[in-house]
Protein backbone atom coordinates (compact mmCIF):
# COMPACT_ATOMS: atom_id res chain seq x y z
CA UNK A 1 0.00 0.00 0.00
CA UNK A 2 1.22 3.39 -1.09
CA UNK A 3 -0.75 5.32 0.93
CA UNK A 4 -4.23 6.39 2.01
CA UNK A 5 -5.80 9.31 0.86
CA UNK A 6 -9.63 10.69 1.62
CA UNK A 7 -11.46 13.70 -1.11
CA UNK A 8 -13.17 15.93 0.84
CA UNK A 9 -14.86 19.06 -0.10
CA UNK A 10 -18.30 20.51 -0.09
CA UNK A 11 -21.53 19.29 -1.66
CA UNK A 12 -21.74 19.53 -5.37
CA UNK A 13 -17.87 20.47 -5.76
CA UNK A 14 -17.32 17.82 -7.73
CA UNK A 15 -15.43 14.83 -5.32
CA UNK A 16 -17.41 11.81 -6.73
CA UNK A 17 -16.71 12.72 -10.24
CA UNK A 18 -12.70 13.28 -10.03
CA UNK A 19 -13.25 9.85 -8.06
CA UNK A 20 -14.89 7.87 -10.39
CA UNK A 21 -12.36 9.52 -12.78
CA UNK A 22 -9.23 8.38 -10.71
CA UNK A 23 -10.31 5.07 -9.75
CA UNK A 24 -13.04 4.01 -12.25
CA UNK A 25 -14.76 2.84 -9.14
CA UNK A 26 -18.34 4.18 -10.54
CA UNK A 27 -19.53 6.19 -7.56
CA UNK A 28 -23.13 7.88 -7.66
CA UNK A 29 -22.72 10.99 -8.59
CA UNK A 30 -25.19 13.10 -8.96
CA UNK A 31 -26.09 17.08 -9.06
CA UNK A 32 -27.76 17.26 -5.43
CA UNK A 33 -26.27 17.49 -1.51
CA UNK A 34 -25.12 14.07 0.61
CA UNK A 35 -25.29 12.05 -2.83
CA UNK A 36 -22.09 10.12 -1.04
CA UNK A 37 -23.22 8.68 2.16
CA UNK A 38 -20.85 6.17 3.16
CA UNK A 39 -17.18 6.48 1.67
CA UNK A 40 -16.69 4.87 -1.59
CA UNK A 41 -13.15 3.32 -1.59
CA UNK A 42 -10.75 2.58 -4.37
CA UNK A 43 -7.56 1.49 -4.61
CA UNK A 44 -5.40 2.61 -7.57
CA UNK A 45 -1.53 1.46 -9.08
CA UNK A 46 0.57 4.00 -8.65
CA UNK A 47 1.73 4.99 -12.16
CA UNK A 48 5.25 4.41 -12.29
CA UNK A 49 7.36 4.72 -15.18
CA UNK A 50 10.39 3.09 -13.73
CA UNK A 51 9.33 -0.16 -13.02
CA UNK A 52 7.76 -0.62 -16.73
CA UNK A 53 11.48 0.45 -17.63
CA UNK A 54 13.02 -2.34 -15.43
CA UNK A 55 10.34 -5.05 -16.20
CA UNK A 56 11.55 -4.12 -20.11
CA UNK A 57 15.03 -5.07 -19.19
CA UNK A 58 14.62 -7.95 -16.78
CA UNK A 59 11.02 -9.49 -17.87
CA UNK A 60 10.19 -10.92 -14.90
CA UNK A 61 6.67 -12.87 -14.76
CA UNK A 62 5.08 -10.84 -12.23
CA UNK A 63 5.32 -7.45 -11.88
CA UNK A 64 3.51 -5.25 -8.62
CA UNK A 65 2.74 -1.44 -8.35
CA UNK A 66 2.43 0.25 -5.22
CA UNK A 67 -0.61 1.17 -4.53
CA UNK A 68 -2.97 4.12 -3.36
CA UNK A 69 -6.22 4.24 -1.77
CA UNK A 70 -8.82 6.71 -1.97
CA UNK A 71 -11.85 7.37 -0.01
CA UNK A 72 -14.42 9.35 -1.41
CA UNK A 73 -16.29 11.09 1.81
CA UNK A 74 -19.28 12.26 1.96
CA UNK A 75 -19.75 16.21 1.32
CA UNK A 76 -19.43 18.72 4.14
CA UNK A 77 -21.52 21.64 5.26
CA UNK A 78 -21.38 24.05 7.39
CA UNK A 79 -22.24 23.35 11.03
CA UNK A 80 -20.72 19.58 10.35
CA UNK A 81 -18.83 19.78 13.55
CA UNK A 82 -22.60 20.37 15.68
CA UNK A 83 -23.75 17.36 13.97
CA UNK A 84 -25.46 19.05 11.07
CA UNK A 85 -25.82 17.40 7.69
CA UNK A 86 -23.80 14.01 7.67
CA UNK A 87 -21.42 15.57 10.03
CA UNK A 88 -20.17 13.29 12.60
CA UNK A 89 -19.88 10.60 10.04
CA UNK A 90 -17.80 13.06 7.70
CA UNK A 91 -15.35 13.79 10.42
CA UNK A 92 -15.47 10.14 11.84
CA UNK A 93 -14.09 9.08 8.25
CA UNK A 94 -11.63 11.87 7.86
CA UNK A 95 -9.62 10.55 11.18
CA UNK A 96 -9.15 7.53 8.97
CA UNK A 97 -6.90 8.78 6.48
CA UNK A 98 -3.30 10.11 6.26
CA UNK A 99 -3.91 13.17 4.08
CA UNK A 100 -7.06 14.91 2.50
CA UNK A 101 -7.17 15.94 -1.01
CA UNK A 102 -10.04 18.71 -0.71
CA UNK A 103 -11.63 19.52 -3.93
CA UNK A 104 -12.49 23.02 -4.66
CA UNK A 105 -15.20 24.00 -7.23
CA UNK A 106 -13.39 26.64 -9.51
CA UNK A 107 -15.68 26.37 -12.58
CA UNK A 108 -18.78 28.25 -13.58
CA UNK A 109 -21.99 26.29 -14.76
CA UNK A 110 -25.54 27.19 -13.99
CA UNK A 111 -26.45 24.07 -14.68
CA UNK A 112 -24.90 22.31 -11.47
CA UNK A 113 -25.96 23.89 -8.45
CA UNK A 114 -23.89 25.31 -5.80
CA UNK A 115 -24.50 24.44 -2.10
CA UNK A 116 -23.72 28.29 -0.91
CA UNK A 117 -25.52 29.85 -4.30
CA UNK A 118 -22.42 30.92 -6.02
CA UNK A 119 -18.79 30.01 -6.71
CA UNK A 120 -16.11 31.23 -4.28
CA UNK A 121 -13.08 28.80 -3.51
CA UNK A 122 -12.13 30.68 -0.46
CA UNK A 123 -15.07 30.56 0.99
CA UNK A 124 -15.68 27.17 1.18
CA UNK A 125 -11.93 26.24 1.79
CA UNK A 126 -12.89 28.52 5.10
CA UNK A 127 -16.21 26.77 5.73
CA UNK A 128 -14.53 23.04 5.74
CA UNK A 129 -11.51 23.81 7.41
CA UNK A 130 -13.39 25.76 9.95
CA UNK A 131 -15.43 22.66 10.96
CA UNK A 132 -12.51 20.64 11.17
CA UNK A 133 -10.93 23.23 13.31
CA UNK A 134 -13.73 23.48 15.57
CA UNK A 135 -14.25 19.69 15.86
CA UNK A 136 -10.53 19.51 17.07
CA UNK A 137 -11.59 22.13 19.49
CA UNK A 138 -13.80 19.91 21.16
CA UNK A 139 -11.40 16.72 21.42
CA UNK A 140 -8.67 19.31 22.97
CA UNK A 141 -11.33 20.63 25.32
CA UNK A 142 -12.05 17.01 26.58
CA UNK A 143 -8.62 15.88 26.46
CA UNK A 144 -7.33 19.32 28.39
CA UNK A 145 -10.13 19.13 31.38
CA UNK A 146 -9.16 15.42 31.93
CA UNK A 147 -5.27 15.96 31.81
CA UNK A 148 -5.65 19.14 33.83
CA UNK A 149 -7.77 17.23 36.45
CA UNK A 150 -5.04 14.75 36.87
CA UNK A 151 -2.41 17.27 37.60
CA UNK A 152 -4.13 18.86 40.21
CA UNK A 153 -4.79 15.55 41.95
CA UNK A 154 -0.98 15.24 41.91
CA UNK A 155 0.16 13.67 38.32
CA UNK A 156 2.75 15.97 37.76
CA UNK A 157 4.02 13.87 34.60
CA UNK A 158 1.32 15.86 32.70
CA UNK A 159 2.80 19.21 33.09
CA UNK A 160 4.01 19.20 29.75
CA UNK A 161 0.96 18.28 27.92
CA UNK A 162 -1.34 20.25 29.91
CA UNK A 163 1.22 23.42 29.17
CA UNK A 164 1.11 21.87 25.35
CA UNK A 165 -2.63 21.64 25.52
CA UNK A 166 -3.76 25.28 26.42
CA UNK A 167 -1.45 26.69 23.72
CA UNK A 168 -3.15 24.05 21.17
CA UNK A 169 -6.49 25.12 22.46
CA UNK A 170 -5.86 28.79 21.87
CA UNK A 171 -4.07 28.21 18.53
CA UNK A 172 -7.67 26.38 17.65
CA UNK A 173 -9.86 28.95 19.12
CA UNK A 174 -8.10 31.29 16.57
CA UNK A 175 -9.21 29.26 13.97
CA UNK A 176 -5.61 28.12 12.90
CA UNK A 177 -4.90 24.71 11.93
CA UNK A 178 -3.36 22.19 13.84
CA UNK A 179 -0.80 21.27 11.54
CA UNK A 180 0.26 24.77 11.90
CA UNK A 181 1.30 23.43 15.93
CA UNK A 182 3.93 20.50 14.20
CA UNK A 183 7.22 22.15 15.47
CA UNK A 184 9.05 19.37 17.18
CA UNK A 185 8.66 16.14 17.30
CA UNK A 186 7.55 16.79 20.82
CA UNK A 187 4.44 18.36 19.13
CA UNK A 188 4.10 15.62 16.67
CA UNK A 189 3.50 13.01 19.72
CA UNK A 190 1.21 15.06 21.45
CA UNK A 191 -0.95 15.90 17.90
CA UNK A 192 -0.57 12.67 17.24
CA UNK A 193 -2.22 10.90 20.15
CA UNK A 194 -5.22 13.51 19.74
CA UNK A 195 -6.07 12.32 16.05
CA UNK A 196 -6.98 15.55 15.01
CA UNK A 197 -8.29 16.19 11.72
CA UNK A 198 -6.77 19.52 11.12
CA UNK A 199 -3.17 18.51 11.81
CA UNK A 200 -4.14 15.97 8.32
CA UNK A 201 -1.63 17.34 5.97
CA UNK A 202 -3.82 18.64 2.69
CA UNK A 203 -3.53 19.27 -0.62
CA UNK A 204 -6.20 21.08 -2.63
CA UNK A 205 -7.78 20.17 -6.16
CA UNK A 206 -9.14 23.01 -8.11
CA UNK A 207 -12.13 21.49 -9.95
CA UNK A 208 -11.90 23.48 -13.25
CA UNK A 209 -13.70 23.41 -16.69
CA UNK A 210 -11.13 22.55 -19.48
CA UNK A 211 -10.64 26.31 -20.43
CA UNK A 212 -9.64 26.78 -16.72
CA UNK A 213 -6.68 23.85 -17.64
CA UNK A 214 -5.28 25.78 -20.50
CA UNK A 215 -6.02 29.61 -18.17
CA UNK A 216 -5.80 30.52 -14.87
CA UNK A 217 -8.78 31.91 -13.48
CA UNK A 218 -9.74 33.99 -10.93
CA UNK A 219 -10.64 31.70 -8.56
CA UNK A 220 -8.07 29.47 -9.42
CA UNK A 221 -5.39 32.28 -8.56
CA UNK A 222 -7.21 33.29 -5.17
CA UNK A 223 -7.30 29.23 -4.19
CA UNK A 224 -3.63 29.12 -4.81
CA UNK A 225 -3.18 32.46 -2.73
CA UNK A 226 -5.07 30.92 0.42
CA UNK A 227 -2.88 27.84 0.17
CA UNK A 228 0.27 29.41 0.00
CA UNK A 229 -0.16 31.78 2.90
CA UNK A 230 -0.94 28.03 4.94
CA UNK A 231 1.73 26.24 3.14
CA UNK A 232 -0.47 23.88 1.14
CA UNK A 233 -0.19 22.67 -2.43
CA UNK A 234 -2.88 22.93 -5.28
CA UNK A 235 -3.26 20.92 -8.39
CA UNK A 236 -5.75 21.64 -11.16
CA UNK A 237 -7.68 18.75 -12.81
CA UNK A 238 -10.97 19.06 -14.99
CA UNK A 239 -12.89 16.45 -12.90
CA UNK A 240 -14.91 16.25 -16.35
CA UNK A 241 -12.46 15.62 -18.76
CA UNK A 242 -10.91 13.02 -16.13
CA UNK A 243 -14.14 11.04 -16.88
CA UNK A 244 -14.13 11.01 -20.58
CA UNK A 245 -10.27 9.87 -20.29
CA UNK A 246 -11.31 6.85 -18.03
CA UNK A 247 -13.53 6.11 -19.86
CA UNK A 248 -11.22 5.13 -23.09
CA UNK A 249 -9.38 2.42 -23.88
CA UNK A 250 -5.79 2.49 -22.48
CA UNK A 251 -4.63 2.08 -25.73
CA UNK A 252 -6.38 5.49 -27.02
CA UNK A 253 -5.75 7.67 -23.61
CA UNK A 254 -2.49 8.80 -24.45
CA UNK A 255 -3.64 10.72 -28.37
CA UNK A 256 -6.53 11.75 -26.64
CA UNK A 257 -4.42 13.61 -23.82
CA UNK A 258 -1.92 14.76 -26.96
CA UNK A 259 -4.82 16.64 -28.58
CA UNK A 260 -5.92 18.51 -25.64
CA UNK A 261 -1.88 19.18 -25.03
CA UNK A 262 -1.74 17.23 -21.52
CA UNK A 263 1.13 16.07 -20.28
CA UNK A 264 -0.01 13.93 -17.76
CA UNK A 265 -3.36 12.35 -16.55
CA UNK A 266 -5.83 13.71 -13.31
CA UNK A 267 -3.95 10.61 -11.22
CA UNK A 268 -0.85 11.01 -12.65
CA UNK A 269 -0.55 14.97 -11.30
CA UNK A 270 -2.03 13.79 -8.25
CA UNK A 271 -0.35 11.09 -6.63
CA UNK A 272 2.76 12.88 -7.43
CA UNK A 273 1.82 16.09 -5.45
CA UNK A 274 0.80 13.29 -2.58
CA UNK A 275 4.07 11.66 -2.69
CA UNK A 276 5.70 15.40 -2.52
CA UNK A 277 3.44 16.79 0.44
CA UNK A 278 3.65 13.37 2.49
CA UNK A 279 7.34 12.78 1.43
CA UNK A 280 7.33 9.56 0.02
CA UNK A 281 9.85 7.36 -2.16
CA UNK A 282 9.77 3.88 -4.13
CA UNK A 283 11.99 1.58 -4.34
CA UNK A 284 12.36 -1.53 -6.15
CA UNK A 285 12.97 -5.40 -5.46
CA UNK A 286 13.32 -8.24 -8.05
CA UNK A 287 13.02 -11.39 -5.90
CA UNK A 288 12.22 -14.35 -7.53
CA UNK A 289 10.14 -14.10 -10.09
CA UNK A 290 8.18 -10.94 -9.11
CA UNK A 291 9.72 -7.26 -9.64
CA UNK A 292 8.07 -5.07 -7.33
CA UNK A 293 7.61 -1.36 -6.10
CA UNK A 294 7.83 -0.42 -2.39
CA UNK A 295 6.20 2.66 -0.74
CA UNK A 296 8.34 4.31 2.23
CA UNK A 297 8.95 7.62 3.93
CA UNK A 298 12.06 9.67 3.10
CA UNK A 299 14.47 9.24 5.78
CA UNK A 300 13.95 5.51 6.28
CA UNK A 301 16.78 3.02 6.74
CA UNK A 302 17.70 0.01 5.12
CA UNK A 303 16.54 -2.06 7.92
CA UNK A 304 12.96 -0.55 8.01
CA UNK A 305 12.90 -0.63 4.69
CA UNK A 306 13.30 -4.54 5.04
CA UNK A 307 10.61 -4.63 7.26
CA UNK A 308 8.48 -3.00 5.02
CA UNK A 309 8.45 -6.92 3.03
CA UNK A 310 8.75 -8.52 6.10
CA UNK A 311 9.10 -8.25 9.34
CA UNK A 312 11.72 -11.05 9.73
CA UNK A 313 13.91 -9.14 7.37
CA UNK A 314 14.27 -6.30 9.53
CA UNK A 315 15.09 -8.38 12.80
CA UNK A 316 17.80 -10.26 10.78
CA UNK A 317 19.26 -7.87 8.88
CA UNK A 318 22.29 -8.07 7.87
CA UNK A 319 23.18 -6.01 4.48
CA UNK A 320 21.69 -4.07 1.29
CA UNK A 321 22.92 -4.81 -1.86
CA UNK A 322 22.08 -1.65 -3.85
CA UNK A 323 21.60 -0.37 -7.69
CA UNK A 324 20.32 2.65 -8.45
CA UNK A 325 17.72 3.08 -11.20
CA UNK A 326 19.75 5.44 -13.39
CA UNK A 327 23.15 3.00 -13.16
CA UNK A 328 20.80 0.40 -13.91
CA UNK A 329 19.11 1.70 -17.33
CA UNK A 330 23.14 3.16 -17.88
CA UNK A 331 24.52 -0.29 -17.94
CA UNK A 332 21.52 -1.99 -18.97
CA UNK A 333 20.70 -4.75 -16.21
CA UNK A 334 21.88 -6.45 -13.44
CA UNK A 335 24.29 -8.34 -14.05
CA UNK A 336 26.29 -5.68 -16.25
CA UNK A 337 26.00 -3.32 -13.48
CA UNK A 338 27.59 -5.85 -10.93
CA UNK A 339 30.14 -6.52 -13.17
CA UNK A 340 31.34 -2.52 -12.97
CA UNK A 341 30.76 -2.51 -9.23
CA UNK A 342 28.11 -0.16 -9.11
CA UNK A 343 25.86 -2.48 -6.94
CA UNK A 344 27.43 -1.39 -3.22
CA UNK A 345 27.02 -3.24 -0.14
CA UNK A 346 25.27 -1.02 2.60
CA UNK A 347 24.76 -1.64 6.51
CA UNK A 348 21.93 -0.56 9.23
CA UNK A 349 22.42 3.32 8.39
CA UNK A 350 22.12 3.71 5.06
CA UNK A 351 19.50 5.80 4.58
CA UNK A 352 17.24 4.66 1.18
CA UNK A 353 17.06 6.71 -2.04
CA UNK A 354 14.26 7.13 -4.76
CA UNK A 355 14.88 4.88 -7.07
CA UNK A 356 17.14 2.00 -5.46
CA UNK A 357 16.91 -1.17 -6.34
CA UNK A 358 17.55 -3.19 -3.15
CA UNK A 359 18.39 -6.91 -2.62
CA UNK A 360 18.41 -7.00 1.45
CA UNK A 361 20.41 -9.87 3.04
CA UNK A 362 19.05 -11.46 6.09
CA UNK A 363 19.21 -14.36 8.92
CA UNK A 364 16.17 -16.75 9.32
Amino acid sequence: MGFRCGIIGLPNVGKSTIFNALTAAGAEVANYPFCTIDPNVGIVKVPDKRLEKIASVIEPPKVTYTTMEFLDIAGLVKGASRGEGLGNKFLGHIREVEAVVHVVRCFENPDVVHVTGEVDPVRDVEIVNTELVLADLETVDRRFARDEKLLRTGDKSLQKAVEFLKKLRESLDRGIPAREMLRDEESRNYIEDLHLLSAKKILYVANVDEQGLKKESGHIAALKQYAAREGSGVITICGDLEAEIAQLPEAERKDFMDDLGLEESGLEKLIRAGYELLGYLTFYTTVGPELRAWTILKGTKAPEAAGKIHSDMERGFIRAEVLHYEDFIKMGGLAAAREKGLIRSEGKDYVMQDGDIVLFRFNV
